[in-house]
C-alpha cells in the first residue's frame, strides 16, 4: 500500500502564513473599495491602484489620461497624420461659415487652428491651451504665416478662459480625455456657447481594440455622450467618416 505523504510541520506554517498574507491584501482591496463607494457621491474619485497611462483619477468610471506634454509636439505635426486620420475631412465635417468663431480646445501646436483659419475669414479661432510652451508655437507660426486671425487663450487646468456666448463651435481633437477637470472644463464651454452653438469633439474610437492607440486616450460614443449628458449638452449626431476616430456633435439641451 502506498504511504500518505503528509505534510511537514514547516509546510503548514507556510501555508498559514499564504494564507494570512494574501487575507491581508484581499482586506486592503475591500478597504479600497468601501472608501470608493463612500466618496461615490463626488464628482471624482481617487485610486492608488491605477494604469500607467492615467493620473489615478476617475470621472463617471472612466479613468483620465495623462496629459501629453509640449514635448510631443512633432508628433501632432507628423507629416503621416493626413494619411493615418484625415484632419481634412474633420475640418470639412465642421460646416464652417466665413464669420464663426471657433474655440480649438487643447490646440496644442495649432494644427487645426491654422486648418480651420481660413476658412472663417471673418471670424476667428481661439487656440485654447493650457501650456504656455504650445501657445508659444502657435505664436511663432502666426507671425511666421502672416495669420491674423488665430488668437492663443491660455486656459486653466478647470476654466478655457472664454466669454460667456462668444463662440459658434468649440472643437477638442484627441484632448478631452485629457482634462483632468472634465466637468468644470465643460461647464464652462457650454457656458460660452452661443445660441444654436455646436460642441464638437474627435476622439479615437474606444469600441475597437485595433484601433493601435493606448486605451485610456481612445472613448466609446457611450461614455462621450453620457459626460456631455451632464454638463446640459444633447447629442446631435455622429459621423463615422474618419478611418481610427469618431466625429461626435452636440448641441446645448433646450436650444
Amino acid at each position: 500500500m502506498a504511504t500518505k505523504n503528509y505534510p511537514t510541520f514547516l509546510q503548514r506554517a507556510t501555508a498559514i502564513i499564504i494564507i494570512l498574507f494574501w487575507g491581508l491584501i484581499l482586506t486592503g482591496c475591500q478597504t479600497v473599495e468601501t472608501k470608493t463607494v463612500a466618496d461615490s457621491n463626488s464628482v471624482y474619485q481617487e485610486k492608488a491602484a491605477h494604469s500607467p497611462d492615467g493620473i489615478g483619477k476617475f470621472y463617471m468610471g472612466r479613468e483620465i489620461a495623462q496629459v501629453m506634454g509640449h514635448q510631443g509636439a512633432g508628433w501632432l505635426e507628423r507629416s503621416s497624420r493626413e494619411i493615418e486620420e484625415r484632419p481634412s475631412l474633420v475640418v470639412q465635417a465642421l460646416d464652417l461659415k466665413s464669420t464663426d468663431i471657433v474655440a480649438d480646445i487643447g490646440a496644442g501646436t495649432g494644427y487645426f487652428s491654422f486648418r480651420i483659419s481660413p476658412l472663417v475669414p471673418e471670424g476667428k479661432v481661439l487656440a485654447v491651451d493650457i501650456q504656455p510652451e504650445m501657445l508659444d508655437i502657435i505664436n511663432f507660426l502666426n507671425k511666421e504665416k502672416g495669420i491674423t486671425n488665430v488668437e492663443p487663450v491660455l486656459a486653466s487646468v478647470t476654466d478655457p478662459n472664454l466669454t460667456k456666448e462668444s463662440i459658434d463651435i468649440a472643437l477638442m481633437v484627441d484632448a478631452y480625455h485629457e482634462f483632468s477637470y472634465p466637468k468644470e472644463v465643460m461647464e464652462k464651454v457650454v457656458r460660452a456657447i452661443k445660441p444654436n452653438g455646436r460642441v464638437i469633439l474627435v476622439e479615437y474610437r474606444g469600441e475597437n481594440p485595433f484601433v493601435a492607440i493606448k486605451r485610456l486616450h481612445k472613448m466609446t460614443q457611450n461614455q462621450v455622450r453620457k459626460e456631455m449628458s451632464v454638463v446640459g449638452l444633447q447629442w446631435v449626431e455622429t459621423k463615422r467618416i474618419l478611418p481610427q476616430q469618431h466625429i461626435i456633435v452636440f448641441k446645448k439641451v433646450g436650444v
